[in-house]
């Protein structure tokens, strides 16, 4: 399994893209999941060369989304991340879709604030009918991530696999499909008949551990698979049976592992991986 282990670059945030790339080739990790930050940083066309001249596959690149916002200017900066995600040559753009109108992520209530959870949905079912055929036409699939509940209000008024479900049935299974990543579903009830539903639409399958307890910022909440609860073995079972066999990406956001080491974390990544994950 070690040959579809990919690093999602935010688990070494402080590496640059080209850092990142050599840390990869340095430790046999054969496929990196690319953020646009860094991405911005190296330069789209450097970046192209970069990758194709290291021999690394692109898992995905993250991320797109925020629809809930509404406006031209959301549709045209997600047509633009499906365009940088055509010229890396990944197969999907990862959807973080947004949570309620007029809330920043980790802010309070601001200007356009609004209650409504069926408002805000419905604005991202109404974007991703503008973006999908567009996706679909420069061979990217929308992969639309269900952000645990806590994050509803502030980055994805999508909490649920089978919400996520719901929204990418109504468009071609190459222009949308889903992320299972286990920190946000693992405790979803119904996660094995949806995994089971999903089928041909996962698009990523994303790991890292649930630490418990959570730090005080819950977004860092994310920590080195066996670290935490989740049970790996049977999510991963499942999504193999579903029929997914791309690229498995690790994940993590966690502040002390951001500080430490990245060659030791890629090196600990790669044992936990193999220990626990499969």
């Amino acid at each position: 399994m070690i040959s579809r282990l990919s690093l999602n670059q935010w688990t070494t945030r402080n590496w640059s893209l080209e850092e990142a790339v050599a840390g990869c080739v340095r430790h046999g990790i054969p496929a990196i999941g690319v953020w646009r930050e860094q991405l911005h940083e190296c330069g789209l066309e450097r970046a192209v060369k970069l990758l194709a001249d290291s021999g690394l596959r692109v898992s995905s690149l993250c991320r797109g989304g925020f629809l809930t916002a509404g406006g031209e200017e959301a549709l045209a900066g997600n047509r633009r991340a499906i365009d940088e995600a055509a010229a890396l040559g990944a197969p999907c753009l990862v959807m973080v879709v947004g949570g309620l109108p007029g809330v920043p992520p980790g802010g309070a209530p601001g200007p356009g604030f609004s209650r409504s959870l069926a408002g805000a949905r419905e604005r991202v079912a109404e974007a991703l009918a503008e973006l999908a055929p567009y996706a679909g036409e420069r061979g990217v699939r929308l992969a639309l991530e269900p952000l645990h509940p806590m994050y509803c209000a502030d980055r994805a008024v999508l909490s649920t696999l089978a919400q996520a479900l719901d929204l990418a049935e109504a468009h071609p299974v190459e222009q949308v499909g889903v992320v299972v990543d286990t920190f946000h579903v693992w405790w979803d009830p119904r996660l094995p008949e949806q995994i089971a539903r999903a089928g041909a639409r996962i698009a990523s399958y994303q790991v890292c551990d649930w630490l418990q307890p959570l730090p005080a910022d819950v977004l860092l909440g994310r920590g080195m698979m066996g670290d935490g609860v989740i049970d790996f073995p049977p999510i991963t079972a499942a999504v193999a049976a579903a029929g997914y066999t791309g690229d498995i990406e690790v994940e993590i956001f966690n502040a002390d592992i951001w500080a430490a080491d990245p060659d030791e974390v890629l090196a600990t990544m790669k044992r936990r991986f193999a220990a626990t994950v499969v």
